[in-house]
């Protein structure tokens, strides 16, 4: 409930790291644990990056990353002045003063929390943790998670947590490909497993946050995350519900969204689209309705829009259907180029992509399928086929275009007025609008 103030930080960036060889250790070099590492070695922190694939630890020494144009400088700084050392041993993590756990939570293809990611990382920071260590976990998961995997198991090990070493949970609060907030100034929220924890985590925080938000027990952070983006899936599956409803009335949802969000109070725009993809809106609810089912506890919102969250890119395909067959065009044998398949603009992540689905069921149902997206190459679709994407879209000679993602700079000039289009974006206006 307090912010940690300036003060205190240069504080804790003065005080020694007892004898460790590195200041902090981040497990998983993703797209949380890799920018997490570089903003704590660009504060000045000596940072260890760890993850087992090895594959990974060349493309990020390689430049090949997706990262932000800043980022990848401050990356390649780090590297080179060695603030930041990469590996791929778990043994090193007993040289961190602090470890701080980045690792996937998925789900997986019955919309079950994938764990074992979490479980095998917190393993072996346990197996690994010595006294004086602050231990933090940010990856997205279930209330009670820290204490299962972690506090218990190092109490087992004969520490006792708050006095021998100190955990807590601080989720992170990244957007990928967002350059309107800057890591370093996004509050954390913070919880610890005792009062001593929780200080200790914000102080490690505060190395590179201008602000912590401390709530004051495990539950309470882990909650915060799962509320956050349950709150984005229900306005999503809203505006989407809405989007629906204003083609039926022959209205331009957009234009709704847009003079609503003029009232300066009690109302925040989401847009309609093709569904919901990436690490955070198709995984994180489901993690809560889990845990909430097995207590026999329902939540009749959140299950409801997380239905229609999953039933959005099958939507998307009746509305191609529908398009064509205005046009008397059948779907089966029709040309559909997809344009843009990342699932946001401006990143190279095809995670839980709403455009995997689309391109698989165009295909299950006859349509040759094209894509534009220079972030990727080919892609594998559901049936596993391979598609590779297409250079020159002008020849594609598609029957109808979908813009299911519009990465900036996108060249759409080659598109003809008279091209049968669908937006995901506006699935009702079925024209061709340069905005």
């Amino acid at each position: 409930m307090t912010m940690l103030s300036h003060t205190l930080r240069e504080e804790q960036d003065a005080e020694p790291t007892g004898g460790f060889a590195f200041d902090v250790g981040v497990i998983g070099l993703g797209y949380v644990g890799l920018p997490t590492a570089i903003a704590y070695s660009t504060a000045g922190s000596k940072v260890l990056g760890l993850d087992v694939n090895q594959a990974r630890l060349r493309t990020i020494r390689s430049g090949g990353a997706d990262l932000l144009v800043r980022d990848q400088d401050r990356l390649t700084r780090s590297l080179e002045s060695t603030h930041l050392t990469l590996d791929d041993d778990p043994e090193r993590m007993s040289d961190c003063a602090a470890v701080i756990v980045c690792v996937p939570t998925p789900v997986d293809d019955y919309l079950t929390p994938d764990l074992h990611l979490l479980h095998a990382a917190c393993a072996a920071v346990v197996r690994q943790a010595v006294a004086g260590q602050t231990i933090l976990l940010t990856s997205t998961t279930y209330v009670g998670c820290t204490h299962d995997l972690l506090v218990a198991p190092l109490q087992a090990r004969g520490f006792v947590v708050g006095r021998d070493l100190f955990v807590a949970f601080s989720a992170e609060r990244i957007d990928p490909g967002n350059t309107d907030f800057e890591q370093e100034f996004v509050p954390r929220v913070v919880g610890g497993a005792t009062p001593q924890c929780e200080e200790m985590a914000g102080r490690l925080l505060h190395r590179y946050a201008t602000n912590v938000h401390r709530v004051g027990s495990l539950g309470a952070a882990e909650m915060t995350k799962l509320l956050e983006n349950t709150f984005r899936a229900v306005n999503i599956a809203l505006a989407n519900e809405f989007a629906d409803i204003c083609g039926h009335l022959n209205i331009d949802v957009n234009d709704v969204i847009d003079a609503a969000a003029t009232k300066p109070y009690g109302f925040m725009p989401f847009r309609p689209g093709p569904g919901v993809g990436g690490h955070c809106i198709p995984c994180d609810p489901h993690y809560l309705l889990w845990q909430l089912k097995r207590q026999r506890v329902s939540a009749p919102l959140i299950e409801q829009s997380m239905v229609e969250i999953s039933q959005r890119p099958g939507r998307i395909v009746d509305q191609v259907r529908q398009s064509l067959s205005e046009r008397g065009s059948a779907l089966a044998g029709a040309r559909v180029l997809v344009i843009g398949i990342a699932y946001k603009p401006d990143v190279a992540d095809l995670r839980e992509s709403p455009a995997l689905e689309i391109l698989s069921r165009l295909e299950a149902d006859g349509a040759a399928v094209g894509y534009l997206d220079h972030n990727f190459p080919t892609v594998t679709l559901q049936s596993g086929s391979v598609l590779t994407g297409i250079v020159r879209p002008d020849v594609f000679c598609a029957d109808l275009i979908l813009i299911h993602t519009r990465h900036s700079g996108t060249d759409l000039s080659w598109i003809s007025a008279d091209q049968l289009l669908l937006d995901t974006r506006n699935p009702a206006v079925h024209r061709w609008a340069a905005a």
